[in-house]
């Protein structure tokens, strides 16, 4: 599928808990500015029409449009359209049936996804994934990756499967729910309570002896934990190993189930520098067996992106040969299957934006 010669526009929305990012797409690129309108609303109806306006403002911006395409979190009935009870945006509870609000409204077809989902489409179409080929191709390395997942790192934990430019959203629209996996260091949660803004708060709070209405924000927190600003270092860093520990565990399940590499968006992605090398070497730790002898974690090995030395590694093939039997030939074979770890290329919004106008062509040619 080529986004990029297709002259469709399509209205999209990333919906977070903090922020509602509109804007409006054609050739897989932006037509004019994203449109920022604050998430907070004290009940439905304020909420409807900060929706209407978004888009009403994007379709000025763009002229005509073929579709509506928009991110939500869950839980959802994607498929309908419908958004459930969603913990961040509570004015949902009890379901509402928003595409079909959207569709009597401006009369064009609306596809309604999860957020998670939508930002690994499109950096596995325009993003991470191309990016991770185009450097292998370079290092004439033969292989090449087909499938991603995404993470999100931000009000909640988001996840997403792509393969082969499609998404996997399962026979329930729940595929990819990555947050509620369990959490290694504190059972009795799931690990979004850990790999969210929350968490790393909440950390922060406790090993600083602090109450959470004193707590700093995660940005000011990560400067604390490089030693950028005042406060108190050690209960920094530990909120984001914290964050890093729980999210490798959730990761490399779904590495393990999915065999895929992996791209990490939200407004924590920003802390990567801190995240990824404990979260790699996390997803690259052993088990024992019964005898006490070690065995690695993954079948896989994962690599830091980000890291120009592991990124290497990665890139370069063994250069081992082995002789095929009963003959003088040989052939190339490489022993340690790898995946990669990086941050995403587009930017979360950016991404979520490419991946909602991915879906709906996808969508409007089954039509």
């Amino acid at each position: 599928m080529n986004i990029y010669e297709d002259n469709r526009t399509v209205l999209s929305l990333d919906a977070g808990g903090t922020n509602l990012v509109f804007s409006a797409m054609k050739s897989g690129k932006l037509v004019g500015e994203e449109i920022v309108i604050p998430a907070k609303v004290g009940n439905l109806d304020e909420f409807l029409k900060k929706l209407v306006s978004g888009f009403e403002q994007a379709k000025t911006m763009a002229g005509e449009a073929q579709a509506i395409s928009f991110a939500f979190p869950g839980p959802a009935d994607y498929p309908r359209g419908i958004v459930g009870d969603l913990a961040n945006l509570p004015v949902f509870r009890g379901g509402v049936p928003l595409s079909a609000y959207l569709l009597k409204h401006f009369k064009i077809p609306v596809f309604l996804n999860n957020d998670g989902d939508l930002f690994t489409l499109g950096e596995a179409i325009g993003g991470f994934l191309p990016l991770i080929n185009q450097e292998l191709r370079k290092a004439n390395n033969p292989k090449i990756y087909q499938q991603l997942i995404g993470a999100t790192f931000g009000t909640g934990f988001g996840g997403g499967l792509v393969t082969q430019e499609r998404l996997i959203t399962g026979d329930n629209s729940a595929g990819g729910e990555i947050n509620r996996m369990g959490n290694p260091l504190y059972s009795e949660y799931s690990c979004e309570e850990s790999v969210s803004i929350r968490g790393v708060r909440r950390v922060y709070a406790r090993e600083a002896g602090i109450a959470m209405d004193m707590c700093p924000e995660p940005f000011e927190i990560y400067r604390i934990a490089k030693g950028e600003a005042e406060g108190n270092r050690t209960a920094a860093q530990e909120g984001f190993r914290e964050l890093a520990v729980v999210a490798a565990d959730a990761l490399a399940n779904s590495i393990t189930m999915f065999d895929a590499p992996v791209v990490i968006g939200g407004g924590l992605s920003g802390a990567w520098d801190i995240i990824l090398p404990t979260l790699t070497d996390e997803l690259n730790k052993t088990f024992k067996t019964p005898e006490g002898k070690p065995l690695q974690r993954m079948e896989l090995f994962a690599y830091n992106w980000q890291n120009s030395d592991c990124r290497a590694d990665f890139l370069k093939t063994s250069g081992q040969k082995i002789l095929i039997p009963g003959t003088d030939e040989w052939v190339d074979y490489d022993s340690t299957k790898k995946v990669c770890v990086g941050v995403s290329q587009l930017g979360t919004a950016r991404a979520v934006a490419l991946g909602a106008y991915a879906f709906a062509l996808l969508e409007l040619d089954k039509k």
